[in-house]
């Protein structure tokens, strides 16, 4: 179960592969990668039998949160099944734990007391002390888990903003106090949108004796022109040779900022939020970084993903993308899961998600080949370029 990570390369202009190594997973992943978010330690839509349809190794990478057992299954049964790896029966899987879920379990700063912090919950609103939060850990086994933080929005005063950093690294100490025999400890940092207070915060958790680091309280109101340099006020101060994982960022614009600041891990409920919607991603891979033709306006196409709800797709007998490799575009067309979301079937949501996950997944393989033949800047510049001037021509269309 013990985790080993060590940066394989670093890019002048940013971002860095690494190699992480689980006990539980037969082969190294590499870093940056992707955590497939989960619902009680399963993919939303995804069948356990599905899961090996997509890319290995990318996709053994499974990120829960402990606060969804608080309804079904008590912790302590989970236990004596022997954990999550043997409940699921994924014993080649590894799992991140994170107390924050950013569909299912949100941070609610207004509930959060000097014993522990407050989450809205699918049991309603519950506070969570550290102790409680490190039994439900030690229960469930994972590989890696990230200790409880007091996670606050942006708006909030600065004095709340400090009290929020004083209480995450005080319970960092109990955590590690209580030593759970499970998994690698990674310490949690917040600071919300002050660079004082996050780098405070960093500092103070890279003392502790931890396996890595989980970045919190993004996607909670900060502004985007802010979010690089709060990134960096972090991973600036960080010991290099420890992971950082992060959640709230989803979007590929935000993932390749994160992986600029030298992020290694990033959640994926981006992935179920397009899914829900009946959305497929569609945007180029190609590996120059080059996205898209704009010569002709294209009003009834968007180049980076398209409703699969759209009446349009009701006799469409191609697959998503012609050159996907994902077992969705491999087997069905866009008619048939159109229909499949007009009848309101849940399948539909299956073969969707497969080939968002599938296509998310190649999307973090291509940034790292770019960041090993060190081209990253130059990728991440024409990305977002071409999605920019993708947006303007949608507006002319329309």
């Amino acid at each position: 179960m013990q985790m080993k990570f060590v940066v394989k390369k670093a890019c002048c202009g940013g971002g860095r592969v690494g190699a992480l190594e689980m006990g539980s997973c037969p082969k190294a992943m590499e870093t940056p990668a992707l955590l497939l978010s989960t619902r009680k330690g399963l993919p939303h839509f995804i069948a356990p039998d599905l899961l090996t349809s997509l890319p290995f190794p990318d996709s053994h990478l499974l990120q829960t949160s402990p606060l969804h057992f608080l309804e079904g299954l008590a912790s302590t049964t989970i236990s004596k099944i022997g954990g999550l790896h043997q409940m699921l029966g994924l014993h080649q899987y590894g799992i991140a734990a994170v107390p924050r879920d950013s569909i299912q379990c949100l941070p609610e700063s207004k509930g959060a007391t000097k014993l522990g912090a407050s989450f809205e919950t699918p049991c309603g609103r519950l506070l969570i002390k550290p102790k409680d939060y490190v039994e439900m850990i030690s229960c469930m086994r994972p590989n890696i888990w990230a200790t409880l933080a007091d996670e606050v929005p942006a708006w909030v005063s600065d004095k709340r903003n400090k009290t929020s950093v004083d209480r995450t690294v005080r319970w960092l100490d109990d955590c590690l106090a209580l030593n759970p025999a499970a998994g690698s400890v990674f310490g949690a940092i917040v600071g919300g949108p002050n660079l004082d207070e996050r780098k405070r915060c960093a500092v103070e958790v890279a003392k502790r004796n931890v396996s890595g680091y989980w970045i919190g309280g993004f996607g909670l109101g900060e502004g985007i022109e802010e979010r690089g340099a709060l990134l960096s006020a972090v991973t600036d101060v960080l010991p290099d040779e420890k992971p950082r994982m992060i959640s709230g960022l989803g979007l590929p614009e935000e993932i390749l900022e994160g992986i600029e600041a030298g992020i290694d891990l990033f959640d994926s409920t981006y992935i179920y939020s397009l899914t829900l919607g009946g959305f497929a991603l569609t945007f180029s891979l190609d590996k120059g970084g080059d996205q898209y033709d704009f010569q002709k306006c294209q009003m009834d196409r968007d180049l980076t993903k398209i409703n699969l709800r759209a009446k349009v797709y009701r006799k469409d007998m191609s697959p998503i993308l012609g050159n996907c490799t994902c077992y969705t575009c491999q087997n069905h067309t866009k008619a048939y899961i159109n229909h499949l979301y007009n009848v309101h079937e849940m399948l539909a949501q299956t073969l969707l998600e497969i080939h968002n996950t599938h296509h998310y997944l190649m999307f973090f393989r291509v940034i790292r080949e770019a960041i090993k033949d060190g081209r990253f800047k130059k990728f991440r510049l024409t990305f977002i370029e071409s999605r920019r001037v993708h947006q303007e021509a949608e507006a002319v269309c329309a």
